[in-house]
């Protein structure tokens, strides 16, 4: 029997605050275990919460990102369940009336671009970490405890891995650009659980599913999402029938495995949390976070390519993060040639950049860029030339410009020097030289290699091909 494989993703994405949901403690990562803690995060009794503004903001921009509709008025839940990391015994979430909903993602697949709906998004805090195989304990840290996040839910739309790890990088890239999340996997700040089921070819019924929990990067998402398939599809083949449960992906083993029976929403007792009133989002909060909104990557790469000429993989590659974009628009800004701009950044400047998080260092500033590329535009230096300049120039604030003038690199334009230069070298080559004058005119690349090769790359290419064919024309 064929089985066609049905997905759901929940996306829990940190929200970009320097304080947690509901008390003041630090967000940031990496600090000693349990120090940022307080006694509204750890739950101590008599502690009461307070919401985060900056959070709710984020939240309901990353909702407008993905198109939702957005509630005026929402309410905050607990979410009963009992985890050695959850100190209150219960987690502060939405259930029955989240912030958002109804929103779509587009998709860009090879064979087209594929719109998923988006169910709900709502705000939630984080749970704390479990650390095990610590001196053969297990250990936890309650630094992520309260962390405000933002749960984006999709309908089960998706139909295969592929599609899934591609939804992912589209949300991610909107997430990081809307200013809401940094796209972290590795440090769990964007983190996925998938909802994996099939069903026999051409059924509309969805099948019992199973969930796929924390996959912390896109190839495991990948690989997680087809090993469960392929064991749900052994299952039923055999007469088997699908447990509803959360299971976890070893990538080392490269299979999935029973961590406990999956609870339904009136497994956690969800009723509203009576120390918060509800959540009041009044319009003119939504109107400035809509005016805040930057522009995102699709918007970006329809107009580069529509208006600037750009190549649809240049374009990709310059929205894969925030700081690309700015860097690009920047130089293009000074040097108002966008395919020879994106083409310096895609091939030079990119290689030695370092992203993290919304955070990106550059080797070089757009400024320099664009007045390295306007002195090969107006054949002060050739594009070899360009090279050497850039050399210089990566990790310093110094100019181009000044650069070429101490080195004495500006391109050799003595008209009479280069004619004798190109009659010498076609005298040194009689052979390749009858065949040029026998009709293959491709030759013509070889001799004006050999006349850059002579002057070091510093002879205007331009004039030099225009002589050398004179030469090669003209000796008979």
């Amino acid at each position: 029997m064929t089985f066609e494989t049905v997905i759901g993703l929940e996306v829990h994405a940190q929200l970009l605050t320097k304080s947690k949901l509901f008390c003041g403690c630090s967000t940031s990562f990496g600090n000693e275990p349990n120090s940022n803690v307080c006694v509204t995060c750890l739950g101590l009794p008599g502690a009461l919460p307070a919401t985060n503004e900056r959070a709710v903001r984020l939240a309901v921009r990353a909702a407008l990102a993905l198109d939702c509709t957005i509630r005026t008025e929402s309410i905050f839940a607990r979410k009963q369940y009992f985890y050695p990391d959850l100190p209150k015994g219960y987690q502060i979430s939405q259930y029955e009336e989240p912030f958002s909903e109804n929103g779509h993602l587009d998709v860009e697949l090879p064979g087209g671009t594929r719109t998923v709906r988006i169910r709900r998004a709502h705000m939630e805090e984080d749970a704390g970490k479990s650390v095990h195989g610590v001196g053969g304990d297990s250990l936890v840290d309650l630094n992520r405890a309260g962390t405000p996040l933002v749960e984006i839910v999709s309908e089960p739309d998706l139909r295969s891995s592929e599609e899934a790890a591609a939804y992912l990088r589209t949300l991610r890239d909107i997430l990081v650009f809307a200013g809401v999340n940094d796209g972290n996997l590795e440090e769990g700040s964007f983190r996925c659980d998938a909802n994996v089921s099939i069903r026999p070819a051409g059924s509309t019924e969805l099948g019992t599913r199973t969930e796929l929990k924390n996959l912390n990067s896109f190839r495991y998402v990948q690989k997680a999402i087809d090993v469960e398939a392929a064991r749900q599809a052994a299952v039923l083949s055999s007469g088997g029938r699908i447990i509803q449960e959360t299971r976890s992906f070893d990538p080392a083993t490269g299979k999935t495995a029973s961590l406990r029976s999956k609870e339904d929403a009136h497994d956690y007792r969800y009723f509203p949390d009576p120390d918060l009133p509800p959540l009041v989002i009044p319009d003119a909060l939504v109107d400035e976070e809509r005016r805040a909104m930057p522009r995102l990557p699709a918007e970006l790469r329809h107009k580069w390519t529509a208006e600037l000429g750009l190549p649809a993989a240049a374009a990709q590659t310059l929205t894969q993060h925030p700081a690309y974009s700015l860097f690009f628009e920047a130089a293009v800004a000074r040097f108002p040639q966008p395919v020879k701009v994106a083409n310096w950044i895609l091939t030079e400047v990119l290689r030695d950049t370092k992203a993290h998080g919304l955070e990106a260092t550059f080797p070089v500033t757009p400024e320099q860029v664009a007045e390295l590329l306007e002195l090969v535009e107006s054949g002060d230096i050739s594009g070899k030339q360009a090279k050497e300049v850039y050399a210089a120039v990566v990790g310093t604030k110094d100019s181009p410009a000044k650069v070429v003038e101490q080195r004495g690199l500006r391109v050799v334009s003595d008209e009479g020097a280069l004619r004798a230069l190109c009659e010498r070298i076609v005298a040194a080559n009689p052979k390749q030289t009858a065949d040029y004058r026998a009709g293959k005119k491709t030759l013509l690349g070889f001799f004006v290699g050999q006349a850059m090769k002579e002057t070091r790359g510093s002879a205007n290419p331009k004039l030099v091909s225009d002589l050398m064919q004179k030469a090669l024309d003209g000796a008979s």
